[in-house]
């Protein structure tokens, strides 16, 4: 029925006007489907939203919805990377909060979100078909949170079927899912409570026929039998998501575009840079002599002559075309050496670690320090006490969306420049520190004792970077914290592993032959296949993180790899204990914390007008106090010579003349020293800080101020004690309670001159 609209102009009275409404609903192209899993449902949808991008689908656990769109641009240019943006912006209207900010919205990307986005890159990033060039981007909308299931396997597996329905090329779809492992139980995308119980926190993205993609684990030190059945069970549940975006792409899939012009070196110009590079290549590869530094050297400058001979043959060629030519035959050279020879350029065989060096508290006045070299990766770590104020709190969004709400141990990794001898800026820290950083704090945060009483910040900065500097910071991390005497319960190291493959060529989804390799190197691992790193005790593990760059790997080889890298950690637990196995006993200069509790009455005389004593206190001695509850007080002072000098300061605060014992129930002769608004000031002993008499309790009568009694400064006047208020410890006194009751105790501590003690 349509609505009538009335004119409100006098000359148009009988004239009415329609406005047809439509109820309009814009989800009635929407298609969906849902992914039955072993314990809930995933939802897909599309074809409602963002249609403007190349494809865009919601995905939806529980209550936690994710809207993936992706976009993707031609750019013809020779890139060694795919040319992949992921960005995840969590909002807090999604949790149903207000941003905390001084703004009010949201402004920079958080930790949290960083590190989702890159969760997200490393899943989908290894389908793209090789030469795949045009830049592409995948925006992760965070529309609704339930605070029940994190949303960063529902944004995983959005982003799997946005780029299956696309028309961008890419090799997928993939699925993912979050596994638990509760009293040897393994539960499928288990809630955040759940989460809280489980010892194994496991996120596994995989493609077709099991093959791993993607795994980001941490863990209480569980065994490896455990973590493979973990892993196993994951990446079965993983198949029943990728058989039903199959399904999507098979029936409402765009076709996907053909990479046009795709900028490849021609056979002919393959080969010819193949006969001017094998015997150099092969002769730098095998001088085990050279270092990183020397041997990038040697390297660049045969790669430049071949350039330049090519560029003589090939005058007509795009000069980049040859560069890549250069630089695809080099590493097939590199690849080749190692999978013939099972030796690697610098001499090692494909389970020998690196030589190894360690020390302990370099720096003596801080609180832990610790120098790892492995190879030419060398990382130093030290360790600082603080407050429990100091601890790390997430803001309210980041909370809900699955980040640690507070946290008293943070490892921040640094990366200078000078690290790889290159030229950049200080102060700055982008996804790949954060990443390296979490990695390592996941790795040791297990082995912490779970009540320690100071915030721990562990920074370790990378001063020589030839490879695994992460893993590096994890075994230096451990050594500074035992140096520091944190009583961690197991030394812990860390190990890459790497590997180097054929595929199959009848079926490319399989590996033919393979090498592992322990302990990789920076080029072992930019011409690699695969990045795994594992860190833990000799008991078991307490981190994974697994990225590859072929499109999976299957189950054996990751047993496989878990089992040596095992054996690689255990070695460098080893030559670690030889300079120390177990953390020192308390140093002299750790902080001291203790407990305060000041008497109530006395709160308003320690805390000084607006905190001035408390502030005093922090710049004169960086003693500082925490209010626990009530007139408790937390004093954490940086050593004890800091918390000799705070004790004398706070002593002479609350000093105070001796002190009649009033007695509860007793009348007192008091005397009005100050005469306010809402009561008159009276002192009932010499000496004695002014206590409050209020209008209410001066007179039966209702009175709005002291002069209506007729009472005047330095009159005497009774009162009745009735002990001091329990929160605030102000002196309780009534005039007007003996105007009804009489007492046979009374006092007159004002006009006696006798001692004010007996």
């Amino acid at each position: 029925m349509p609505v009538p609209i009335l004119r409100k102009f006098a000359h148009f009275p009988r004239k009415i006007y329609y406005r047809r409404c439509h109820t309009h609903d814009f989800l009635k192209n929407s298609k969906s489907t849902e992914v039955h899993l072993s314990r809930q449902a995933l939802k897909l949808s599309f074809g409602s939203l963002a249609k403007f991008a190349d494809g865009s689908c919601v995905a939806q656990l529980g209550d936690t919805s994710v809207m993936v769109a992706a976009v993707s641009k031609a750019k013809n240019s020779v890139v060694s990377f795919v040319p992949l943006l992921v960005e995840y912006r969590q909002k807090a209207a999604a949790a149903g909060r207000i941003p905390t900010n001084h703004l009010r919205r949201e402004m920079g990307a958080t930790e949290q979100e960083i590190l989702t986005s890159r969760v997200i890159d490393r899943s989908v990033r290894p389908l793209f078909p090789k030469g795949f060039s045009y830049e592409t981007q995948l925006s992760c909308n965070l529309l609704a949170v339930d605070g029940i299931y994190d949303p960063d396997i529902v944004s995983i597996n959005a982003a799997s079927a946005a780029l299956a329905l696309s028309d961008i090329p890419w090799n997928g779809p993939i699925g993912a899912v979050r596994v638990g492992l509760i009293d040897d139980d393994v539960i499928i995308n288990p809630t955040r409570k759940e989460l809280s119980k489980s010892s194994l926190n496991l996120v596994i993205a995989a493609t077709e026929h099991n093959q791993v993609v993607m795994l980001e684990a941490s863990a209480d030190n569980i065994l490896q039998q455990d973590f493979m059945k973990a892993l196993k069970a994951g990446v079965k549940e993983t198949q029943i998501i990728i058989r039903s975006i199959n399904n999507l792409q098979k029936e409402f899939g765009k076709p996907k575009k053909t990479i046009e012009n795709v900028l490849e070196p021609s056979v002919e110009i393959l080969d010819s840079a193949k006969l001017l590079l094998e015997a150099k290549i092969t002769e730098v590869l095998t001088n085990y002599s050279l270092h990183k530094v020397s041997r990038g050297i040697e390297m660049d400058l045969v790669k430049q002559e071949a350039v330049e001979q090519l560029k003589e043959n090939y005058n007509a060629t795009d000069p980049s075309l040859l560069y890549e030519a250069v630089n695809i035959v080099a590493k097939d050279i590199f690849r080749n050496l190692i999978m013939e020879t099972g030796k690697r350029c610098d001499g090692r065989g494909l389970e020998d670690l690196r030589d190894i060096s360690c020390a302990v508290n370099l720096l003596k006045p801080l609180h832990g320090s610790a120098l790892f070299q492995r190879g030419q990766t060398q990382v130093l770590c030290t360790v600082a006490f603080d407050s429990l104020d100091s601890a790390f709190r997430a803001d309210p969004v980041s909370v809900v969306t699955g980040a640690v709400k507070e946290k008293n141990f943070m490892l921040h990794y640094e990366f200078p420049p000078y690290a790889t001898n290159e030229i950049g800026r200080f102060g700055t820290f982008g996804r790949r520190e954060l990443g390296h950083g979490a990695l390592a704090e996941k790795s040791l945060r297990p082995f912490l004792p779970s009540h320690f009483p100071f915030t721990i910040r562990l920074t370790s900065e990378v001063l020589e970077s030839n490879g695994s500097s992460s893993m590096a910071s994890v075994c230096g991390g451990s050594l500074a914290l035992m140096d520091a005497g944190v009583a961690i319960s197991a030394p812990v190291s860390g190990v890459a592993m790497g590997l180097i493959s054929t595929p199959n060529p009848e079926k490319p989804y399989e590996i033919a032959e393979y090498r592992i390799l322990t302990d990789i190197l920076g080029l072992e691992d930019y011409l690699g296949d695969m990045d795994f790193k594992i860190a833990g005790s000799k008991k078991g593990i307490s981190a994974i993180q697994l990225d590859v760059k072929v499109p999976g790997l299957p189950l054996r080889i990751i047993m496989e790899t878990i089992k040596q890298g095992a054996e690689g950690k255990n070695k460098i637990l080893n030559i670690m204990n030889e300079t120390i196995s177990k953390p020192r006993e308390r140093k002299d200069n750790w902080p001291i914390s203790e407990k305060l509790e000041i008497p109530a009455y006395k709160l308003s005389q320690f805390f000084g007008f607006g905190g001035s004593n408390i502030k005093k206190i922090r710049a004169e001695t960086g003693v500082q106090l925490t209010s626990i509850e009530n007139n408790v007080f937390s004093v954490f002072a940086p050593n004890s010579e800091a918390m000799a000098e705070a004790k004398e300061m706070i002593d002479k605060l609350l000093l105070e003349e001796a002190a009649p014992e009033l007695v509860f129930g007793a009348i007192y002769t008091g005397k009005i020293v100050e005469i306010r608004d809402n009561g008159v000031m009276v002192t009932l002993y010499p000496n004695m800080k002014p206590a409050l008499l209020h209008n209410s309790q001066l007179d039966q009568r209702k009175i709005q101020h002291p002069s209506a009694l007729n009472l005047e400064v330095g009159q005497e006047i009774q009162v009745k004690y009735f002990g001091r208020d329990p929160a605030s410890g102000q002196m309780r006194i009534s005039r007007k309670a003996l105007q009804t009751v009489p007492s046979s105790i009374v006092h007159n501590f004002v006009s006696d001159n006798t001692d004010v003690n007996k």
